[in-house]
């Protein structure tokens, strides 16, 4: 139960930060946003119109969605918080994610990939983003099997963090689903 409850709840958690960081490079930039799509069935994306600065606003979703994540783990960890481990997972799948989209959404120029290469940023700086993120990723989440019950120093998994990260999947896909247009 943990590992699918915070693996969904990373997933969701990841297009949250990733479409802040639409969100405040439209305002910083003097955009609009029209709308912002966060819905537990479907992809997220921001709408931004009139958007002066688009590519910057297309960088800045796979930008944010990688810093801010990496941010929040680097306090847990400074606070020596508990649970550091968890904000480690998840920095780690923001990373991943947003690498790989960027990475090999470029090759047929979908999503924000689009955008950035429509806009005038050249391929290989997609890749080398991909190249750097999700390894990156990759390399947060090793040695954390033990944390969810894996591997042969599998630690207990306690039910009440089991149950504590249920509970928060199935409340940010309430919050997604009444407030999503």
């Amino acid at each position: 139960m943990l590992i699918v409850s915070a693996t969904l709840l990373a997933w969701l958690l990841l297009q949250v930060v990733h479409e802040a960081g639409h969100v405040l490079a439209a305002w910083l930039t003097g955009g609009t946003v029209q709308r912002v799509v966060l819905h537990p069935l479907s992809i997220s994306r921001t709408d931004v119109d009139p958007n002066p600065q688009p590519l910057a606003v297309a960088w800045a979703g796979p930008t944010f969605g990688t810093l801010a994540p990496l941010a929040i783990w680097g306090v847990a960890t400074a606070l020596r918080l508990r649970l550091a481990w968890l904000a480690r997972f998840f920095a780690g799948c923001c990373l991943i994610a947003n690498g790989l989209y960027l990475g090999i959404g470029s090759f047929g120029a979908i999503g924000d990939a689009g955008d950035i290469l429509r806009h005038g940023s050249p391929s290989w700086t997609l890749w080398l983003f991909g190249l750097t993120t999700a390894p990156a990723g990759l390399w947060l989440w090793n040695g954390l099997g033990p944390k969810f019950g894996l591997g042969p120093q599998a630690e207990q998994v306690s039910s009440r963090l089991a149950l504590g990260c249920l509970a928060a999947l199935l409340a940010t896909c309430g919050i997604m689903l009444i407030t999503s247009p």
